[in-house]
């Protein structure tokens, strides 16, 4: 029976190209500034209610928070592991929807026009920047073909 010898998939051609073009991704100008953006509107949501001034509002609040904290978590690594999180903007677009109807929905009388401004703004702030970190990749490899060239693999002549 003959041995035969097969590389580990990190090694593979294919995910190769993908780790390199999630790298270049990252990279770009766009992806640092919507990273940056999207740091400093999970730390206002999560520190929202003590900046506007709902704190009193208890629910809200502490939803604001495990809000703000999980954006930041999901769209934070997008610079040091883009292939990974990339598809992680999709929950943090929930988030942001979420946030835009949490004055609303969150238990007791907390639908207030502080509150309800702050959210919805912050809210559509978020889940915009959430949808330009999720439409990142694509948005290369759409640009790819309508230029007539496709990823090169290592083995192409």
């Amino acid at each position: 029976m003959a041995s035969t010898h097969r590389a580990p998939i990190e090694e593979h051609p294919d995910l190769m190209e993908l780790r390199a073009r999630h790298d270049r991704a990252a990279a770009t100008p766009r992806a640092q500034m919507v990273e940056a953006l999207a740091l400093l509107t999970g730390i206002f949501l999560a520190a929202s209610p003590w900046i506007v001034g709902f704190n009193g509002f208890t629910t809200l609040a502490v939803t604001n928070l495990i809000a703000g904290i999980a954006y930041m978590l999901l769209l934070g690594g997008l610079g040091n592991s883009y292939e990974r999180t990339h598809s992680m903007a999709w929950a943090a677009v929930a988030i942001g929807i979420w946030t835009c109807v949490a004055p609303w929905i969150v238990a007791g009388d907390v639908a207030h026009t502080r509150s309800i401004t702050s959210n919805l703004i912050t809210g559509a702030i978020a889940t915009l920047l959430a949808l330009a970190a999720a439409s990142g990749a694509r948005d290369r490899d759409s640009r790819r073909r309508s230029l007539g060239t496709q990823p090169r693999h290592p083995g192409a002549r």
